[in-house]
């Protein structure tokens, strides 16, 4: 293996293909992005240079920080809800139910390969007010509360996407979990109940600082698909009501090709990435510097 890693041409030959597919995949795409924020135009009328005037516009357009706050906001609630959530359904697998977990995480992990429009719809009938009164207003009639408009207003079909969005992905970050909390040592643990440490001592002081990596992972993993979200919010409420629930791509999307501004949707994507870029750069720093200490 060393000699073959220590073979230019091996590596050539090794890291060539997919760094092709990659390439034109992804590198291509978006600096043809990059190419178009500088212009403005259309397919059908053709584009014509505008130097900077797109991302002067970018600062000034109050639909890009509305956007732009949504997005952050419903990153870092989803983002703590789905790690959260699914770090107590792993230790749930690994400390209570153990070899009995198997059923319980198939159950839990389902709404993971469900398709984002059948939740979508499958939410919207639960919060529903109106022709028919959804079984959460349903239950909210029956201890004596008037029904809610919940896609009504944007506070709170911000909480019903919220909802959605981490109980259809809970499982999959449980499973992640669990993985790495199955590769703590027995003997690590069981040293550790023989101090004395059980219950939460025992989570707090070692089995979270040992889970750290994994965590961390999921928490990087998980803040970048959020800030990303497009599908559920289609589904569920199209962005509105208004553009209360309007993130980025959302945004991104009308512009380039509801609106057909492709250079300035470019230049709302670019924003995108460097959100995402910046994002990662600081939970990786941070992750990184937790983890020398511990």
């Amino acid at each position: 293996m060393h000699r073959v890693l220590g073979d230019r041409r091996a590596i050539a030959l090794l890291l060539g293909p997919a760094l092709l597919v990659y390439s034109l995949i992804m590198l291509f795409p978006m600096v043809w992005s990059l190419g178009y924020s500088f212009t403005k135009g259309n397919t059908i009328e053709g584009f014509t240079g505008n130097g900077v005037a797109n991302f002067s516009r970018l600062l000034d357009d109050p639909a890009v920080h509305d956007a732009l706050w949504f997005t952050l906001k419903y990153a870092v609630v989803v983002t703590a809800g789905q790690v959260i959530a699914g770090y107590l359904l792993a230790l749930l697998y690994v400390f209570f139910l153990k070899r009995a977990s198997a059923l319980v995480r198939t159950l839990v992990f389902f709404p993971v390969v469900l398709p984002t429009v059948a939740v979508g719809l499958l939410f919207q009938k639960f919060f529903q007010v109106a022709p028919q009164t959804g079984p959460v207003n349903s239950l909210l009639n029956a201890v004596g509360i008037d029904s809610i408009d919940f896609f009504g207003s944007a506070g709170s079909a911000f909480w019903v996407l919220i909802v959605m969005d981490i109980w259809r992905s809970m499982g999959f970050y449980a499973v992640l979990l669990f993985a790495g909390l199955v590769d703590i040592p027995d003997e690590v643990l069981e040293s550790a109940r023989l101090d004395g440490a059980t219950g939460l001592r025992l989570v707090r002081d070692i089995v979270l600082p040992l889970s750290l990596p994994v965590l961390m992972s999921s928490l990087i993993f998980s803040i970048n698909g959020t800030l990303k979200v497009f599908d559920s919010i289609v589904a569920l409420t199209n962005g509105g009501p208004g553009t209360g629930t309007t993130p980025l791509t959302l945004y991104m999307f009308q512009t380039s090709f509801t609106y057909s501004d492709y250079g300035y949707g470019s230049t709302v994507a670019l924003l995108l990435t460097v959100v995402c870029l910046m994002v990662s750069l600081v939970v990786y720093r941070v992750s990184r510097r937790d983890l020398t200490e511990g």
